[in-house]
């Protein structure tokens, strides 16, 4: 077991309110390593690279990635705007052909008189992580694809290893929760991610896998409100959805007309995609 002495502090025991962390069966040694981005010598995470075309074409990030390809391929580059953004032109037609889990376009503008890449994020997201893998490039005031891009038109089985290294370890996901509590959780994101590999077998809240899954820092406390189940959401679990690795559901609440409550439980893609190598110091089993 690790971490006794760190869960004894009052502010955190009152915030995981009985649960126990997954994180806490693990070795120190295991811990450790979970840290640690994966790579050849570091091996208790392994992430596979031979996803077949069928399932590549089921995943948001990666089909939507593969259309962005295509497009640059058979227009010779997409326009850009002089922030190095695609042109509106380039975004209406990708909003024609790009579909993203629980997001609604309609809903998305409703108030947008004008659509900039930035406004539709799924194809911000795809933009920035194609571009962040060196599968397009800009050149001449165009978004191009490289020759590594072009080859992943047929060699596709690598593609969502590559952007899901990428997306987790090396890039901000903080955007997407507008800066919220720094660079906590995605620090940790080994450990979350094996946390979730025990703990999100059947529906979990938000706030349940919050505190079954991330590692607490003093900078959760300094605020009136609970920010961690937002910060969660938002760098983790939304990201892990587009991914195809996590399912989601809500429902309202009931005791107030607007809200909703967010559940999110393992995909089968995350055991085909992910695989850990550590130890427990107990038994391993889902925590609840």
């Amino acid at each position: 077991m690790v971490g006794e002495d760190f869960l004894q502090d009052p502010q955190i025991r009152g915030w995981l309110d009985g649960v126990e962390p997954a994180w806490t069966l693990l070795t120190f040694e295991s811990l450790r390593a979970l840290r640690r981005e994966p790579s050849a010598a570091q091996t208790a995470i392994r992430i596979a690279n031979d996803l077949s075309v069928g399932e590549i074409a089921a995943l948001p990030v990666a089909r939507n990635t593969l259309i962005l390809l295509r497009q640059a391929i058979e227009r010779s580059g997409l326009p850009l705007t002089a922030t190095a953004n695609l042109s509106r032109a380039v975004v209406a037609e990708m909003r024609k052909l790009i579909e993203w889990p629980n997001y609604d376009q309609a809903d998305a503008f409703r108030f947008n008189k004008v659509i900039n890449e930035p406004d539709f994020l799924p194809l911000h997201v795809v933009r920035q992580l194609a571009q962040a893998a060196t599968l397009v490039r800009a050149q001449r005031g165009k978004l191009v694809a490289t020759p590594l891009g072009k080859s992943m038109l047929s060699e596709q089985g690598s593609l969502l290893a590559i952007l899901f290294h990428l997306a987790f370890w090396h890039m901000d996901l903080g955007y997407f929760g507008r800066g919220l509590l720094g660079s906590w959780p995605q620090a940790d994101v080994g450990v979350v991610l094996w946390s979730l590999s025990i703990c999100a077998n059947d529906w979990q809240t938000t706030e349940k896998l919050t505190r079954l899954c991330t590692i607490p820092e003093p900078a959760m406390f300094s605020e009136t409100w609970d920010r961690t189940p937002y910060a969660m959401e938002a760098k983790i679990l939304r990201p892990l959805l587009w991914f195809g690795l996590l399912e989601h559901r809500s429902e309202k609440i009931p005791s107030g007309r607007f809200g909703e409550h967010h559940f999110y439980r393992k995909a089968e893609l995350f055991e085909r995609l992910l695989a850990f190598d550590v130890q427990v110091g107990l038994s391993e089993g889902a925590r609840h």
